[in-house]
């Protein structure tokens, strides 16, 4: 599943595929606003960890987990 995290005054926004589901990636960042925590911490699909200051927070989006194509392709 693929997460995109827009940082305020930063052109590029952070994008990384994560093997965690949906709901624990908004689980995470929920937890991290509504407390005093000062960073959000979530893994991509390699085991790397993505620190973001909150403070620097502008949006994040969180995209649906793969599902298995239907129809001929090539392998």
């Amino acid at each position: 599943m693929e997460v995109r995290i827009g940082i305020r005054d930063v052109a590029r926004e952070v994008a990384f595929e994560s093997a965690q589901t949906p709901a624990k990636v908004r689980a995470a960042i929920t937890e991290a606003l509504a407390g005093d925590s000062t960073l959000i911490e979530l893994e991509d699909d390699k085991g790397q960890l993505v620190l973001v200051p909150t403070a620097a927070l502008a949006y994040v989006e969180i995209g649906v987990q793969e599902k298995g194509r239907v129809g001929f392709g090539t392998h």
